[in-house]
C-alpha cells in the first residue's frame, strides 16, 4: 500500500552502488516469477509486477453479473504469497511505464557491452551451504561465467539469457591484465541508465520524479496524490482518457511494488525530498474547514439537485463557490436530533453529497435558482461557520471495490434458496444485474400506468432511467416520492448491491400497496 510518509528521516539514505551492489540493482529488473528482465510487464492491483507470460492459467468466474464485461469474467490466482489474491484480467494491463524503462535499460546496457568487449568479467554463482549435504558433485558445483563488461552489464546480460535465478547471488572477479576492478565502468554504465530513464519516471500530471506511483487498471502511472487529484473531478485516466474504475481515494489500491524499489535504489535522495515536501504540503491546512456546507435536503451522486436561494447567507455561500471550485456540501436537517457519530447531536446528518454549480439564474428580487449536480458522497469529519452558513472539514466516502462488489454477489448467489414469503431473504438471492433489471422493468410499468412521479416534466429534468447499476439507485430515489429520511440510507451505504437490494425493497413493498408514499414538493432552500 501507500508508503508511511509519517516521520520523514533527517538524512537521507545512500542509493546502491554500481560496483558494490550490482547484484542488487539488477535484480531490481528481474521478473520474480520467471528471473528474466521484465518482458511486457504487468503490474497487478496487489502492487506485485511479473512478465505477461508469467500470469497464472485463467478460470472463468462463477455468480458475478456487475460489471457484466468480458474482462472481469476471466480470473486468476495471485503467484505472489504476500498476496494470494484473486485478481481480474480487466485490472491487469501491460505497465506502460516500467515496460519503457526495461526498454531503455536493455538499449543502454547493450551498447555497453559492444564497447566494452575487452573487458571480461568472472561470476560464480554462491551455493548456499544449507542447501547442499555432503560432497558436492559435478552437476551440485557453482556455475561460473566470463563475460564482457564490468559486473553490471554482466549480471544483466545473465538474466536475459534467462540464466540467473531470482535469488540467487553471485561473486565476481575482473579478467583485467592491470588489475583494474571496472569501478568506473559500472559507475558510468549506471549514470547513462539514470540519464536515459528519467524521463520514463516523471509523472505526467505535476512532471517531477513519481513519488508513491500508482499503477491504474489501463496501465500508466502516476504520483498518488496527482492521480487522487485528477479522479476528484473526472473518473477517467490523465493519460489515455480511458473509465478508472478504482475509488477517487485510492485507499484500496497499492503502490507499484517494482518502481517504488527501483526509486528507492537508485535515487534515494530525490525520494526522500519529494516526501518531505509531500508531508509539508499535507500539514497545511491540517483541521481547516474548508468545504460549505448548504443544510436544506438530499442529494445524490450523478443526479441534478435544484435549489432556490433568497438567504444573505447562502448568497454569499454561492457567489464565493463560483469564485472558487464551484462546489459545495448539501445536508439534510437532522430532524430528530439524533446523535450523528463523533458529531454529536448536531442541526444536520453528517452524510451528505459534494454538488457541483452548474448554472445560476439570477431573479429580479435577488433570489437565485441554482443548477447543480451531484459528485461524490462524504461525511463531516469537524464543522463550525463563516459569516452565518456552516462550514467543515469532510471525508469523500467511496464504494468498495470491484472486486469486493463480485465476492458480494457470489456469496450472497451461493446461499440456499429463501424460505416462502421471505421478500429479504429472495431479494439477497438475486444477482446484482437482475436487481438493476428489476427497478427498468418496474419504471416501464409505472409509466405506463402514467404514475404522476414520472411526468415527462420530471424526465426532462432528470433524465430516464439509467442502465448503469451505479447510478440507478441515485437516479430512483431523486424522483420517488418517498420521505427524505428514507431515501437518506443510500448515502450511508458502500456498495452499489446493496443499494439495489434497497430500492428492490421499496419497489416490492409499492407494489404490496403497504408503502407510504410522502408527496415531496419540490426542492428549495427552508
Amino acid at each position: 500500500m501507500s508508503q508511511d510518509d509519517s516521520t520523514v528521516e533527517n538524512s537521507h539514505p545512500s542509493a546502491l552502488s554500481a560496483h558494490e551492489d550490482a547484484r542488487a540493482l539488477v535484480r531490481l529488473t528481474q521478473c520474480p516469477q520467471c528471473s528474466h528482465p521484465f518482458r511486457s510487464p504487468i503490474t497487478l492491483p496487489c502492487g506485485y509486477s511479473l512478465c505477461r507470460q508469467c500470469l497464472p492459467t485463467t478460470y472463468r468466474r462463477e455468480n458475478v453479473s456487475y460489471p457484466d464485461t468480458p474482462g472481469r469474467r476471466r480470473g486468476f490466482l495471485c503467484p505472489f504469497l504476500d498476496c494470494a489474491e484473486e485478481h481480474v484480467m480487466a485490472d491487469c494491463c501491460v505497465d506502460v511505464t516500467l515496460s519503457k524503462l526495461m526498454e531503455s535499460i536493455g538499449q543502454v546496457v547493450t551498447t555497453h557491452k559492444i564497447s566494452h568487449a575487452d573487458t571480461p568479467t568472472y561470476i560464480e554463482e554462491i551455493v548456499k551451504q544449507d542447501e547442499v549435504v555432503g560432497p558436492l558433485n559435478d552437476s551440485e558445483k557453482p556455475r561460473c561465467w566470463t563475460l564482457p563488461g564490468g559486473r553490471l552489464a554482466a549480471t544483466f546480460d545473465l538474466t536475459e539469457m534467462g540464466i540467473l535465478e531470482y535469488k540467487t547471488e553471485v561473486t565476481y572477479q575482473p579478467l583485467s591484465e592491470d588489475g583494474d576492478t571496472y569501478r568506473n565502468l559500472d559507475e558510468a554504465l549506471l549514470a547513462q541508465v539514470l540519464e536515459t530513464t528519467h524521463k520514463e519516471v516523471d509523472c505526467q500530471v505535476c512532471y517531477n520524479i513519481m513519488y508513491d506511483p500508482v499503477t491504474t487498471a489501463c496501465g500508466h502511472t502516476l504520483c498518488r496524490k496527482c492521480l487522487m487529484r485528477t479522479l476528484d473531478h473526472s473518473l477517467h485516466c490523465p493519460v489515455c482518457r480511458r473509465v478508472v474504475t478504482t475509488a477517487p481515494s485510492l485507499h484500496t489500491q497499492a503502490s507499484n511494488k517494482t518502481l517504488v524499489n527501483l526509486l528507492a535504489g537508485l535515487c534515494p535522495e530525490i525520494v526522500a525530498t519529494r516526501a518531505e515536501a509531500a508531508l509539508l504540503e499535507d500539514n497545511i491546512g491540517v483541521g481547516e474547514l474548508d468545504t460549505p456546507l448548504f443544510v436544506c435536503t438530499l442529494g445524490f451522486p450523478g443526479c441534478p439537485t435544484f435549489l432556490r436561494i433568497f438567504e444573505p447567507r447562502y448568497r454569499l455561500m454561492i457567489r464565493r463557490a463560483l469564485e472558487g471550485n464551484r462546489q459545495f456540501g448539501i445536508l439534510m436537517y437532522n430532524e430528530r436530533g439524533t446523535s450523528q457519530g463523533d458529531l454529536g447531536r448536531v442541526p444536520f446528518l453528517e452524510y451528505g453529497t459534494i454538488l457541483r454549480i452548474e448554472n445560476v439564474q439570477m431573479l429580479p428580487d435577488g433570489q437565485s435558482i441554482v443548477e447543480t449536480v451531484g459528485v461524490s458522497r462524504f461525511r463531516v469529519k469537524e464543522h463550525g461557520q463563516v459569516d452565518g452558513y456552516n462550514v467543515g472539514r469532510v471525508e469523500r466516502i467511496e464504494d468498495v471495490p470491484l472486486a469486493e462488489e463480485e465476492r458480494l454477489e457470489a456469496e450472497d448467489m451461493a446461499l440456499p434458496p429463501a424460505a416462502e414469503g421471505d421478500i429479504e431473504g429472495e431479494i439477497n438471492r438475486t444477482s446484482t444485474r437482475d436487481l438493476l433489471m428489476r427497478g427498468l422493468n418496474f419504471i416501464l410499468i409505472m409509466q405506463g400506468r402514467s404514475a404522476p412521479w414520472l411526468h415527462q416534466r420530471i424526465l426532462e429534468a432528470y433524465g430516464g432511467p439509467p442502465d448503469d447499476a451505479a447510478l440507478f439507485p441515485y437516479w430512483f430515489a431523486s424522483i420517488l416520492p418517498l420521505h427524505d429520511n428514507v431515501k437518506y440510507q443510500l448515502l450511508q451505504t458502500n456498495s452499489v448491491r446493496q443499494r439495489l437490494k434497497i430500492t428492490a425493497l421499496w419497489i416490492r413493498q409499492m407494489e404490496s400497496q403497504r408503502w407510504y408514499v410522502h408527496p415531496n414538493s419540490s426542492t428549495s432552500e427552508t
